[in-house]
């Protein structure tokens, strides 16, 4: 108590870790909005002739890369352990092999330095990030979560309360860049390659399926799309030849167009659909994907067209891709909460 009671009289400054994936990830954030330092060690290069992320190699990269991250970030911030209030590390969803790094390292610490640990829901980070430019929040919220791995509605009454509205039953909006953009033979990793390539193409040269799932569903579903630009570009038997080599600029990027056109009328649809039914007055959207101008537009757009208009509030494009900024931004408020964890805990998969 002695500790809280310390922290509640100056400003917090909390160490954030973040390998829930595949970036090797550290901040130093003081009372939830000032960034003093943000390390991010990618492994782009890594996964990139595969495809998407291998487990193995991001955990062997991770165990490489988290303490070099780690110091580098309390050196950029000027800092020593004396000055770090609390330890925070992102524990759940993600990859097990990867986010047992992070955690275990933050135990470590947490131990060695005598601090408090806080364990983060790295989706709930993620819409921390739209919050850190300005966290007016005016309630009733709606938030979207959109990355590699999740792709979430939720409303949100504070940072700390979030009800879940729905999610993925399948291929996350983020997995489905990455899929079409191995069938287009585009580098990895796939979303900003399909947003760079589509903008010299046609949104509307190919009419590829809309999978809302109902009128009043907030669930999404992205596999069918997917599924439909490998058959346009294989035959519907898949016995077809791969017409991707004799294909002309023009065409693949009409493609990566009209399935960037397809992803966002649904994200944007279920988006104000959820707005609507809770009577949103606030937007927040977060996630790797997130960062695609395109759906940054289209959202902005849906946004200013109800009546009445609703505020949008979007993570910074440097924090949309996964950090440890938000992982920091969102235990400051845990902290004030007193919500630490014990040094028992463990990774989840599935949050």
């Amino acid at each position: 108590m002695d500790k809280i009671r310390t922290m509640e009289q100056k400003r917090i400054s909390i160490l954030g870790i973040e390998t829930s994936c595949d970036e090797t990830a550290a901040a130093v954030v003081a009372d939830g909005r000032q960034v003093r330092s943000s390390i991010v060690a990618s492994q782009n290069k890594l996964h990139e002739k595969y495809g998407g992320v291998v487990p193995e190699i991001a955990s062997r990269a991770h165990i490489e890369k988290i303490y070099p991250v780690i110091t580098e970030a309390l050196e950029q911030a000027g800092v020593g352990q004396d000055e770090i209030d609390a330890i925070a590390v992102a524990n759940q969803p993600g990859l097990t092999i990867a986010l047992v790094v992070g955690v275990t390292a933050a135990k470590t610490l947490s131990f060695m330095w005598d601090k408090p640990l806080i364990a983060v829901n790295h989706l709930h980070a993620h819409l921390q990030s739209a919050l850190l430019g300005d966290e007016t929040l005016e309630l009733p919220a709606v938030a979207l979560i959109v990355s590699g791995g999740h792709t979430c509605l939720y409303e949100a009454d504070s940072p700390l309360e979030l009800k879940l509205l729905g999610s993925t039953i399948d291929d996350a909006a983020g997995e489905a860049f990455d899929k079409v953009a191995t069938i287009l033979k585009l580098p990895y990793p796939g979303g900003p390659n399909i947003e760079r390539i589509g903008k010299t193409g046609n949104p509307k040269a190919i009419d590829f399926p809309r999978a809302l799932l109902g009128p009043d569903s907030l669930d999404f579903s992205f596999s069918g799309l997917k599924t439909a630009v490998l058959y346009h570009c294989r035959g519907q038997d898949m016995h077809g030849q791969d017409r991707v080599d004799s294909m002309s600029e023009q065409e693949i990027a009409d493609i990566a167009a009209s399935f960037q056109a397809a992803v966002i009328d649904v994200l944007v649809t279920k988006t104000k659909r959820a707005a609507d039914r809770i009577g949103a007055k606030t937007v927040l959207l977060g996630g790797g994907v997130a960062a695609n101008g395109t759906l940054r537009e289209a959202m902005q757009k849906m946004c200013d067209r109800s009546k009445p208009p609703r505020r949008l509030l979007v993570a910074p494009k440097a924090y949309c891709t996964d950090n440890a900024v938000m992982v920091a931004s969102l235990a400051y408020h845990k902290c004030k909460a007193g919500l630490f964890a014990p040094l028992t805990l463990e990774p989840s998969a599935n949050g």
